[in-house]
């Protein structure tokens, strides 16, 4: 989907901050001189796009037969789905939104930084002589510690900024009746089955919604949930004694379970979407799901998914997980869309998996591979060569319901992402990404501390420690507000709510990142390794919907 060459087109956006690099006084003189020069130059080329022959909107695999063969063929334009190609200036308005997009951003990290170094005089400062050589190299090193975040958050400015988030919406590239097979998997402990049988019944309706024909719908549970008799669904129940090769358990146990040559029906050149129990499938990603198994290119993939879809529950968790919007729209396209790989990992859901290639990779990897089985599996099979890719369209879940869900999620990813990093089975450089996601989770309590420090005990810094802060700091801003615009909008919430949910997710941030600190205190100090199934945390996300109030269950 991504190639360098389209990226380098957007090479321009960085002028802003290259040019402030090299001439940091005439700061705003410079960045608006340059400013229509961009605009002009951008301009072009969008036009230029825009003014070739656009590409049919329907493609039919009967398109370079006769006609009689064509009219006896199932065609795409009878399908719901149909998506005219989009008109010149939908792709204007795509490229204008993105500008504006990366202008914010180099906006922020220009605004920042120029307040940053204007702020204090450190010239007759000696901290060594007021604090002492012991505290001061103590608060060194909690500065530094910062470090260990930077190469995600350089994936994720790339990803920002190369890649145009505001994707037109996809549309089929073969009609529906002609691709291939597809296998819905949902795996679930079977502990709310009035939530999953929910779920199955509205992601049919959009599965048929698009016209697809080759399907089913599996949910693979530990306990049965009496799936309802839907057409193009199967219940598949894990045996109380099923063990696997290698001993895994949880989630890993029950996604092995359904690759066993007795349970699985699926032949080669089908394809797996894996998905939660809560996740919702939209048009869009359906559709998506259906070009990236066309193409073939990829053995494996992941699309977006948000968290502020249908009722509310908790604001505050909702407004927190922005953030992993904006890192699916940052660093998960990049590495995936660009690099074609996991290089920190991937989620658990919506991954869609060659069915083949799923079964020679397996989730049969042990106790380590057991607590965060999806970076597990993107490691194995990013080192067994396997390559990676971008689906198309977003998907819904929901966030916890509670403050106490919120962490003990985290601190199971956590566990998960440290298993991975300290397991042997897994080459060095293909767990790189992973080690840095545990170092730097290992020093959030650190790095917060450090902040606290900051304003009892202040310190000069290098000029390059101060851009790394300010570089950090803005891009998480950044990645909060994107996931929020991109979950919500105006026409949905209201300009009035709209105005209000944008201040209050960076207050829902710092609350969420007090939570992240409470769960790395209870990974890291001290590491709990454990196998117990109370390890394995499972948030309850059913809600019940009243004439007053909403309530769990």
């Amino acid at each position: 989907m991504y190639r360098w060459p389209k990226i380098l087109q957007n090479l321009w956006l960085l002028i802003p901050i290259l040019s402030f690099q090299c001439y940091p006084s005439p700061l705003f003189d410079c960045w608006l001189f340059d400013l229509p020069r961009f605009l002009i130059c951008k301009a072009e080329k969008v036009w230029k796009h825009c003014l070739k022959k656009p590409a049919m909107g329907v493609i039919s695999s009967s398109s370079s037969s006769s006609p009689s063969s064509s009219s006896s063929s199932p065609s795409l334009s009878s399908s719901p789905c149909t998506l005219a190609t989009p008109s010149p200036w939908d792709l204007v308005k795509r490229h204008l939104k993105h500008f504006v997009a990366v202008s914010c951003l180099c906006l922020l990290l220009v605004s920042v930084r120029t307040i940053t170094f204007q702020n204090k005089n450190w010239q007759d400062f000696k901290p060594v002589e007021k604090y002492g050589l012991a505290l001061c190299a103590v608060l060194y090193f909690l500065q530094h510690l910062v470090l260990l975040s930077l190469p995600f958050f350089v994936f994720n400015f790339l990803g920002l900024v190369f890649l145009n988030s505001f994707s037109p919406r996809p549309k089929l590239h073969r009609s529906p009746l002609l691709g291939p097979f597809l296998c819905f998997r949902v795996v679930t402990r079977g502990l709310f089955p009035k939530l999953v049988n929910e779920n199955v019944k509205q992601n049919l309706q959009t599965c048929n919604k698009v016209g697809l024909q080759n399907y089913i719908i599996e949910v693979v549970t530990d306990i049965p949930i009496n799936l309802e008799n839907f057409h193009r669904s199967r219940e598949i129940v894990v045996p109380k004694d099923y063990k696997t090769k290698t001993g895994a358990l949880f989630k890993a146990r029950a996604l092995q379970y359904a690759l066993e040559p007795e349970v699985d029906i699926l032949s080669p050149g089908d394809w797996i979407v894996h998905l939660d129990e809560e996740t919702i499938l939209t048009e869009e990603s359906v559709i998506g799901v259906m070009n990236f198994a066309v193409s073939g290119e990829h053995s494996f993939g992941q699309g977006v998914i948000t968290y502020g879809c249908g009722q509310i529950v908790n604001w505050i968790t909702t407004l927190a997980d922005s953030i992993r919007v904006g890192i699916d729209y940052g660093c998960l396209r990049f590495c995936l869309g660009v690099l074609h790989k996991p290089f920190f990992s991937w989620k658990g859901s919506f991954i869609v998996a060659d069915a083949e290639a799923e079964k020679l990779v397996s989730f049969d990897h042990g106790v380590e591979g057991s607590l965060a089985e999806d970076c597990f599996f993107a490691c194995v099979a990013y080192s067994r060569g396997y390559s990676f890719g971008i689906v198309e369209g977003v998907m819904h879940e929901k966030s916890t319901f509670t403050l106490l869900d919120f962490v003990y999620q985290r601190r199971r990813w956590m566990l998960g992402i440290l298993q991975t990093a300290l397991s042997k089975n897994i080459p060095f450089l293909y767990k790189v990404g992973p080690i840095l996601m545990t170092l730097a989770a290992w020093a959030l309590p650190f790095n917060l501390l450090a902040l606290v420090l900051g304003f009892i005990w202040p310190l000069p810094t290098s000029p390059i420690m101060t851009n790394v802060f300010c570089f950090v700091g803005c891009v998480v801003i950044y990645l909060f507000l994107l996931g929020t615009v991109r979950t919500f909008s105006i026409e949905q919430q209201g300009l009035v709510k709209f105005c209000v949910i944008i201040p209050a997710t960076l207050a829902c941030a710092l609350i969420g990142g007090i939570l992240e600190n409470v769960s790395s205190i209870m990974v890291f100090w001290p590491p709990k390794a454990s196998t117990n199934p109370q390890s394995f945390y499972v948030v309850d996300k059913r809600v019940v919907k009243n004439k007053n109030f909403t309530k769990l269950l």
